[in-house]
């Protein structure tokens, strides 16, 4: 869609295979904080558990498809800039 090859995959449920990345050549992208957002409807209660648990270099799983979930992102977002962190890509996260 966008002319650009995709390198980096969300495997899911973080199951992955090493055999997947010759066949798919893509590379796994995993998660270190889960915050549960696919079974709670409480954006506060999403946004509680992000910032409880996040620390540097971590990287937070989402799913945008849940209303609390994009609500709670955007305070996270908020919360965790006012506490100094900054968000990058992956390319970023991983390779600078």
């Amino acid at each position: 869609m966008t002319g650009e090859d995709t390198i980096y995959i969300r495997p899911p449920y973080g199951s992955w295979n090493k055999e997947f990345e010759k066949e798919l050549n893509m590379f796994p992208v995993l998660w270190t904080v889960d915050p549960l957002d696919w079974c709670s409807s409480d954006a506060a209660c999403i946004v509680k558990n992000v910032c409880a648990k996040v620390g540097e270099n971590d990287i937070i799983l989402m799913h945008d498809q849940y209303k609390s979930t994009i609500t709670a992102a955007l305070k996270i977002v908020d919360e965790l800039e006012s506490k100094g962190y900054e968000f990058v890509t992956v390319d970023e996260l991983l390779f600078d």
